[in-house]
């Protein structure tokens, strides 16, 4: 787990979905596989709500996302056109039906087994969207449900603050709702100007 990490409170994540979207930015998902950890630095997210037309629970509760519904702080993880496995972070009250969707990742430990994991990839294409964090991560359908608190995925923050104004905009990879603009990311900082960007103080 990355050094000085500190777990994040519950509450923390019972906030809609579109306010922890944006602060999940620079927070640390952690994955233990059979004791093997990997770890990768959130930098891109996109947040779901229950009156939202892409949302899985626009039509209401379903045996699908159920984990949705449930309490805050724990992990919904769905297939995607059959292949690829998307991790989500449940958010807000209990009952309200909202997620965040972890879309990229820049992996910071146990790189070695995701390269395994996604063998002849270059690093940069490791965690670099939903379903490929999932694979290098070792994220499964069984992880369906997990709580964040006590399980084999947790979020933690290390000390790196979000971004004080993260690069956001239309969803992608939907067919409805896509104009919402509830995609955030860290900005890329050009390489003569790393270390200049102003960040929002940690919380």
């Amino acid at each position: 787990m990355p050094g000085l990490a500190q777990p994040i409170d519950r509450a923390w994540f019972e906030r809609d979905a579109p306010e922890v979207a944006p602060d999940l930015l620079g927070k640390c998902l952690v994955v233990d596989v059979a004791g093997i950890m990997c770890s990768g630095r959130i930098i891109e997210v996109e947040a779901y709500m229950p009156d939202d037309p892409a949302s899985h629970t626009f039509n209401g509760e379903t045996s699908r996302n159920t984990v949705m519904f449930g309490p805050a702080g724990h992990l919904y993880v769905y297939l995607s056109y059959g292949i690829h496995q998307c991790a989500n972070v449940v958010t807000g009250p209990l009952g309200s039906g909202q997620a965040v969707l972890i879309r990229a990742v820049e992996p910071t430990e146990g790189i070695d087994s995701m390269r395994r994991r996604r063998v002849g990839r270059p690093d940069a294409d490791l965690a670099n969207g939903p379903g490929k964090l999932c694979q290098a991560l070792g994220i499964g359908a069984h992880h369906d449900g997990a709580d964040l608190f006590d399980g084999p995925v947790a979020i933690v923050d290390d000390g790196q603050p979000p971004p004080l104004v993260p690069r956001s905009g239309p969803r992608v990879g939907i067919t409805k709702g896509i104009e919402t603009p509830w995609r955030f990311r860290v900005p890329v900082v050009p390489a003569n100007e790393v270390g200049t960007a102003t960040l929002r103080p940690s919380s």
